[in-house]
């Protein structure tokens, strides 16, 4: 599918008809009957008749001719008239639609008190600007742009509104046929203006398609967004610049530029006006630089009293100059020039002094490049004004920045504008930029004005891809708001000081043909109405094949940027395709399906960036917003931002079958994309649907999408909102956040078939504050996905605690997870923390706070499996924990010891690789359930050396025995054995903890406080406990009435020995059922009969038996599995097994036994499986690498590795003891034509020392590659590790043509998408 080239619904010379519902299925009608031909007689005429029949036939024959005369003039005249108005380097095109001959010359002039309506039998092309109060198009009417050949047919069109509507069209270009010209539609009018009334259904101020309209807008097909090639380091040079300036600064100050680099490498004043040893000491200092060296001299105040002849005469030959011999008294002199590079290399300038002022400024200027290709400028100034003397100089890349893009985008030209993403935590780090002339420039260069401000990345750093996202704002089609200076009546001006009552366009249902490609939309949108958004698709139902559209509706490389109301909104609509559009700079949920039943939509290779909070949704708003917005709660209650508010993104997803294929969610103020859940249709559809299944509906297509600089997730999969209205029961706002939803994909959405998994696949995630990704549910599979730089690189999250959850999958393989990357960040655009931290311990941006502990995989219940993957560069510092895995702090929830780790590889950069916390900051008391009950099981030793062991908190004696392996820094030990949960349910006392012991540890008590709250009459316990030993359970208060066991993750055959605190006068009925909680069925009851010992009942363990022992309150009993599990099951297949105990007493006293059953039933520790011995390193850990080659330098010299740029083979590795002329032969003849330093998705990459010298080239190529680079090693400081990713197979490296395209996975899905995908709506 490939909308910028295909059809977009109309053919040449006509406007598609009114576009009726699409007719109910039924069969199609018999073929029609052929006629019967008559025999070949002669007819039977009589002569009078026959005569009479000649005369009226050829009369007839003679009207035919003179109305087909008639008929061939005019239309030889509309030929003419067409021809004439064409210019004479047109040529007709049947797919242009401003060449249909049957068009009409329109030119209405400026009114714009004039409604015009273009009803049938009018097809008008506009062929000048025009004022009108509106513009509508009805009944066949058709408005066309006039276009010509070289594009200089500028139009523009000012009105309040433009309606087309049952069978009208407005064309502008077309799919086959470009415009060419520059058309700008400017919607007027303020939202307080009632001279004229709305229009019912859009309101004021749009371009709006109702039934049976067509829209159709095609501008010049150019690259919509890019990547960066290079890293634009802040103020365009790696160096930073260099700006001085001061008053008084007497004599020739003086300063040393290195050519190579622009770095300001000496900075002196030499107050040659007194001081003939300053002026000696400048020549010296002139005669001991190295040729080549960057010089600039600027005089104040005055500079030639004491300026010795020796000295100018250096200056002269050195330099260059021509006027230092010449100077006079306070005159202004300024230089920059490059030491013995002759008059040619010297820039110089003066201005005579006068009554203390210059007239103006001696200004020497000269513009560099330096090793890297990058231009700078040298700038040097001398003046006296209003009596002082002002001297300085400037070292910048001002206008002088070259932007290194991925893709040819010659087409985008000067004068354009474009916008910069940001690459660190801030989405405020995002920059715009004009675009400048550039005749030295390639076709993947651009020139931009002025210098960046911030840091921007064009590298895949460390492995994962960083690069910012470069996109276009400009387009030859613009259809724009007019705007007011700044806010006014009730458009919410206590959150906005600027107008936000903008355009907006909007279609509606049963459309002939909306297709929208390469159009400007700026200034749309409309904050304070709902449902008026910079494009809408309003209840448009099916709008590809499957709604009887044969051209499936698409918009294609829109830009949509400082929108004051969303970016695309898609409600009750279906199938359609957003591709290459670029969402930048807009007010609420970015790209937003609405109501939660839009399905089969795709949006490929879309951009969103600068997602700001909005008004409309509780969920658009920030904490004032949500705190101040009370029209839609009940009464005076006061929302809770952090639950009801705070989600606006960039992609909000209300139904998961829908496709997200390439797309950049570049910066938001909460999350990059957000799949949210809709238990009933909302809004407009309310009711529609009465039960969506959401939650159960298979995800759609997700590959390779990008989510960087979000504050709070990249990815966030979890909750749903609010679906009823405000009551005194529930007063919060209808449609906020709501905790209510689970995704559980099944087939056809039904909870009784098989599960269906999730694919996350490739996803690349950097810089988010918070969470990288958080996903809750199941099943969930994540896969080739890289995580950098987050709070929290990945966090899972169950369905939720049994008995609600019925156990899922959760898994992620071949992923690469780095802590503090390369990409320091820089320290402004909004960022809030900068300090020491990475492996290095340098300054760089932090997530969160400076001491948050970062942790690249986060375990929060589970179970979760995380196999195949790599982790790098988690070093903790004297601040903060950083940790490879970790755990959700302050974690009140279960935990279990299903969470599977297998084949991780840890580098060397990795100091802590798991970390179970430590009470302080951020952990508190580190005490909390789920905090004291954390595991993982190692399945092979990659991870803690020990294979098929489990990692426990070291203070957790229900877990742990004598032989495992403590291991402190991770304040956990390492243990053999196997693990499961009780699940207990208490009902009847409140406010109750419970202690429990292992009898191998009785005096290391494990006191869990219970999930629910301390008030609760029902509270549920989950410890982890490992099997076959006892156990014995104590409470802060009186025994609960009723305690029901459940069996959780036990596997046939599993036991312990539980033995829980009564008073002695205590009554029992303890019966054992099966629990299906798919049906809430209880089946299979079984009464437990009593034994007189607990020798008698070990002996029985295979029975429902019980022993009360009165002496020490201990009732004893086994919970033991009788079945097995299937799959991720917490329970068994026969249902939950579980013991219910129901206790009848009179006593009320604390039930804690602990001083009566300690020593009695105290036992000796011991591990109930041994400990394995320890593992070696694991070879074939870690994410998957391709092309892996390894060569390493030993010894002082010099390693040259050469590659095949066309296929990424190493050609040849050389060493070289000493620059000498076999390696200077080397270099000349012995690479190889296309030779380069690294290879696609993998790096060439070594640590070097103090000293040393890295270079990545290319051979073969005149011009120097972007990631071509020299690095020095200065004396103290090493170049450190260095990587470079390198693309294969580009155009200039002129390799062979390949015998087949490369598969495209991105495109192959995209077919799959909008074929296979139109039978799957629900």
């Amino acid at each position: 599918m490939a909308p910028s080239n295909g059809s977009a619904g109309y053919a040449p010379g006509r406007v598609a008809p009114v576009r009726s519902p699409p007719p109910a299925k039924a069969p199609p009608p018999p073929p029609l009957k052929p006629p019967s031909l008559a025999p070949a007689r002669p007819a039977a005429v009589h002569l009078p008749e026959a005569r009479s029949w000649r005369e009226h036939a050829q009369n007839q024959q003679r009207k035919n001719a003179y109305i087909c005369t008639g008929i061939s003039l005019g239309a030889l005249l509309l030929t003419l008239i067409l021809v004439l108005s064409l210019t004479s380097g047109d040529i007709l095109d049947e797919n242009c639609p401003d060449h249909d001959p049957t068009l009409r010359t329109w030119n209405p002039g400026q009114d714009p008190k004039k409604a015009v309506v273009v009803g049938s039998g009018e097809r008008l092309r506009l062929v000048a600007s025009a004022t009108l109060q509106s513009l509508t198009i009805q009944s066949g009417g058709v408005v066309v742009f006039a276009d010509n050949k070289d594009g200089s047919k500028n139009i523009t069109l000012r009105t309040r509104h433009v309606l087309i509507e049952n069978g009208g069209a407005l064309h502008i270009g077309g799919p086959k046929c470009r415009y060419r010209s520059r058309v700008t539609i400017t919607l007027v009018g303020r939202s307080d203006d009632t001279s004229i009334p709305e229009v019912p259904g859009f309101g004021r101020k749009f371009v709006g398609v109702r039934a049976g309209g067509t829209l159709e807008l095609h501008g010049i097909e150019r690259p919509s967004w890019t990547f960066l090639s290079r890293t634009v380091p802040a103020s365009g040079l790696a160096t930073g610049g260099y700006a001085f300036q001061r008053n008084f600064s007497r004599g020739i100050n003086l300063r040393v530029v290195d050519q190579d680099s622009g770095a300001m490498l000496l900075a002196e004043r030499f107050d040659t006006h007194e001081s003939f040893n300053d002026s000696r000491r400048l020549g010296q200092l002139l005669q001991t630089l190295p040729s080549g060296r960057i010089v600039t001299l600027a005089v104040g105040d005055s500079a030639v009293k004491s300026l010795l002849e020796e000295t100018k005469r250096t200056i002269q030959e050195l330099l260059g100059s021509t006027y230092v011999n010449d100077l006079k008294y306070r005159q202004a002199w300024a230089l920059v020039a490059v030491l013995g590079g002759g008059n040619g290399s010297c820039t110089e300038d003066t201005r005579e002094h006068e009554n203390h002022d210059t007239g103006g400024r001696a200004l020497a200027r000269r513009d560099f490049v330096t090793v890297d290709g990058v231009r700078f400028s040298v700038a040097a100034y001398s003046e006296w004004r209003n009596g002082f003397p002002i001297s300085g100089f400037q070292v910048d890349a001002v206008d002088q920045v070259i932007l290194n893009l991925q893709d040819d985008i010659s087409s985008w030209r000067a004068g354009e504008r474009i916008v910069m993403a940001s690459t660190d935590y801030s989405m405020h780090q995002a920059e715009e930029f004009t675009l400048l002339p550039c005749p030295h420039c390639t076709k993947r260069q651009v020139r931009i004005q002025g210098k960046p401000q911030f840091t921007h990345m064009g590298e895949i750093v460390d492995g994962v891809d960083m690069r910012a996202e470069v996109a276009l704002l400009s387009r030859n089609i613009l259809v724009q708001g007019e705007m007011e200076r700044s806010c006014y009546a009730k458009n919410w001006c206590q959150y906005f000081s600027h107008d936000t009552f903008g355009g907006h366009i909007k279609i509606l249902g049963n459309f002939t043909s909306v297709h929208l490609s390469q159009v400007e939309l700026k200034h749309m949108g409309q904050q304070a109405v709902r449902g008026s958004y910079p494009i809408h698709f309003h209840l448009c139902g099916d709008v590809d094949q499957q709604g009887g559209y044969n051209q499936p509706t698409y918009l294609d490389s829109l830009s949509i940027h400082h929108s004051f109301s969303r970016c695309v909104t898609i409600h009750a609509t279906n199938g359609l395709l957003v591709r290459d559009t670029v969402g930048y700079d807009a007010l609420g949920h970015c790209f937003f399906l609405e109501d939660g039943i839009e399905q089969r939509n795709t949006f490929f290779h879309n951009l969103g960036l600068v997602t700001k909070p909005g008004t409309l949704l509780p969920t658009d708003r920030n904490d004032t917003m949500c705190t101040e917005i009370r029209g839609r709660v009940y009464k005076g209650y006061v929302p809770s931002p952090a639950t009801e508010c705070k989600a606006v993104s960039t992609f909000w997803i209300a139904n998961p079958n829908n496709n997200l294929i390439n797309n950049a969610a570049a910066g938001s103020q909460d999350a990059g994309i957000w799949y949210i859940f809709h238990n009933a249709s909302t809004g407009d559809t309310h009711g529609l649907v009465p039960e969506t299944r959401a939650e159960l509906t298979p995800l759609g297509i997700f590959y390779n999408n990008r989510v960087h600089s979000n504050f709070k997730a990249g990815l966030f999969i979890d909750k749903g909102v609010k679906t009823t209205n405000a009551t005194s029961t529930d007063p919060r706002e209808y449609l906020c956040l709501d905790n209510n939803a689970r995704f559980r994909p099944h087939e056809d959405s039904d909870s009784s078939k098989p599960r269906v998994a999730a694919l996350i696949d490739t996803l690349i995630s950097f810089k988010n504050n918070d969470l990288g990704a958080w996903i809750r549910g199941g099943d969930i599979i994540i896969k080739n996905s890289g995580f950098a730089d987050n709070g929290v690189g990945l966090s899972f999250a169950s369905d939720g605690s049994y008995p609600k959850d019925i156990g899922s999958s959760q898994e992620v393989s071949e992923s690469l997870f780095v802590g503090e990357s390369k990409n320091r960040g820089f320290n402004g655009g909004q960022n809030k923390y900068w300090g020491a931290g990475g492996v290095d311990n340098k300054m760089r941006t932090l997530p969160r706070n400076k001491t948050f502990p970062i942790r690249g995989f986060q375990i929060y219940d589970g179970p979760v499996r995380l196999l195949r993957s790599t982790f790098k560069s988690y070093t903790s510092t004297s601040e903060r924990f950083t940790s490879a895995v970790g755990f959700n702090l302050k974690n009140v929830w279960q935990l279990t010891p299903r969470n599977n780790l297998s084949s991780l590889y840890f580098l060397p950069s990795v100091t802590l690789r798991a970390f179970f916390g430590r009470p302080g900051q951020w952990f508190e008391d580190n005490d909390l359930d789920g905090d004291k009950n954390s595991i993982f099981h190692d399945l092979d030793g990659s991870v803690s050396g020990y294979p098929d062991t489990y990692a426990v908190r070291a203070d957790n004696y229900l877990v742990r025995h004598p032989d495992c392996v403590s291991m402190p820094q991770w304040n956990g030990c390492v243990c053999s054995g196997h693990y499961a949960q009780v699940y207990i349910k208490t009902q009847g006392v409140p406010n109750l903890s419970l202690s429990i012991i292992r009898d191998e540890y009785p005096d290391k008590p494990l006191v869990l406080r219970g999930i629910n709250s301390q008030g609760a009459l029902s509270q549920q316990y989950q410890p982890v406990l490992m099997m076959s030993k006892s156990y014995t359970l104590h409470w802060n208060g009186q025994a609960p009435k009723e305690i029901v066991l459940s069996l959780v993750n036990f596997n046939l055959g599993d036991w312990t020995l539980l033995g829980l605190c009564y008073p002695s006068d205590t009554a029992f009925q303890v019966i054992s059922d099966f629990y299906h909680r798919q049906t809430n069925v209880f089946d299979g009851m079984e009464d437990y009969g009593s034994v007189s010992s607990l020798a008698e009942l070990e002996k029985r363990a295979m029975d429902r038996k019980y022993f009360f022992d009165k002496s020490t309150g201990l009732l004893w009993l086994y919970t033991r599995a009788r079945h097995g599990r299937s799959g991720h099951s917490y329970c068994s297949v026969h249902g939950c097994e579980r013991v219910k105990i129901t206790a009848t007493t009179s006593t009320k006293q604390t039930c804690n036994c602990t001083a009566a059953t300690y020593p009695k039933y105290s036992r000796t520790p011991s591990a109930a499986v041994p400990m394995p011995k320890p593992v070696q390193s694991c070879s074939r850990c870690g994410a998957s690498k391709v092309n892996n080659a390894q060569y390493n330098l030993t010894k002082n010299g010099f390693l040259v590795v050469s590659a095949d740029a066309c296929t990424g083979k190493v050609t040849k590795h050389s060493f070289f003891a000493k620059l000498d002329s076999k390696m200077e032969l080397y270099f000349k003849a012995g690479i190889p034509v296309r030779w380069t330093g690294n290879v696609d998705r993998f790096s060439l990459s070594h640590y070097f020392p103090p000293g040393s010298i890295t270079f990545f080239g290319f051979h073969g190529s005149p011009s120097a590659q972007p990631w071509a680079s020299l690095q020095v090693g200065q004396s103290e400081e090493a170049v450190g590790l260095q990587e470079r990713y390198i693309p294969l197979s580009l155009e200039e490296y002129a390799c062979p043509p390949p015998t087949e395209q490369p598969a495209r996975k991105d495109l192959d899905l995209l077919r799959k998408a909008r074929i296979c995908f139109t039978c799957r709506s629900h």
